[in-house]
């Protein structure tokens, strides 16, 4: 099961406007658990910081997150960088068209070899580090590229089941959910660990896990099921919007659920460290 086809149908619907791709993005922050973690965190830096910051979104994808920063703080210049090119010409495009350009730009680059020395006072890498097998070496890269006091903010799925790796049936083929997945995940201390050969201080990383019981069904309900059927059939989208209007609801009390409680376990892993 990939998500990119489902990512590319999309996209064609959402790209005709700028007021479509902006609303695609709102869908995605009510939608996706991950973002309400991530705009937490980002909300919480952007009271700490209001001065002008360098911010670095290593693996930009849609530029959904470029786009929330840019509307935290004008004082915000943010740089995505991301492996698919058509994805980079795209936002950049998109980012031009609402007059952001100027402080919002988009390049390739291949975060195993991407180094900026000291240029940055925040990293965000979200769903990124469980797709590069040379993890260690791309930590390294961004502790380089951190300036003193910057702040690195991930989110990965966890060994927890985060990729739904764990649930698979061989027989038929099916190895997880996500099949675009080095790693199925990432547990606390691997990772914490990883950092601190990277350069970072123990004492200065934070690490929670996320998408606990509810927000693992808010998951199942507002992803995986909806994402499943679109790669069955096609149809599925005339029927989508009224699947959410039936679902969301649920989902949105259970993410709720989820980001007020501290889990001791989770399919997804929140990792916050400073340099």
């Amino acid at each position: 099961m990939q998500y990119d086809p489902i990512k590319r149908s999309l996209g064609k619907v959402f790209n005709q406007t700028p007021a479509l791709r902006i609303l695609f993005y709102r869908l995605l922050d009510l939608l996706l658990l991950r973002s309400w973690y991530i705009r937490r965190e980002l909300r919480k830096l952007a009271r700490q910081n209001r001065h002008k910051i360098q911010v670095l979104d290593a693996g930009s994808g849609f530029g959904q997150y470029d786009y929330y920063m840019s509307s935290l703080g004008k004082q915000w210049t943010i740089k995505g960088v991301d492996v698919k090119e058509e994805q980079i010409e795209d936002c950049n495009n998109f980012f031009e068209q609402i007059n952001r350009g100027d402080r919002v730009r988009f390049e390739y680059a291949d975060l195993t070899k991407y180094v900026d020395k000291e240029a940055y006072d925040l990293i965000l890498s979200v769903d990124v580090m469980e797709h590069i097998l040379e993890d260690e070496l791309v930590f390294t890269n961004f502790y380089q590229s951190m300036k003193k006091g910057a702040t690195l903010i991930i989110s990965t799925p966890s060994d927890k089941g985060g990729s739904d790796a764990h649930h698979h049936h061989e027989e038929e083929g099916v190895h997880g959910f996500i099949d675009e997945h080095v790693r199925d995940g990432y547990n606390a201390e691997d990772i914490r660990a990883k950092l601190v050969n990277a350069g970072f201080d123990i004492n200065h990383i934070r690490t929670s896990y996320t998408y606990g019981k509810a927000g693992s069904l808010s998951w199942r309900l507002s992803m995986k099921w909806p994402i499943q059927a679109l790669n069955s059939t096609k149809l599925f989208f005339i029927v989508l919007p009224f699947y959410y209007l039936l679902t969301y609801p649920l989902a949105f009390v259970l993410n709720c659920i989820d980001l007020s409680k501290e889990h001791h376990t989770g399919t997804g892993l929140m990792v916050v460290a400073q340099k």
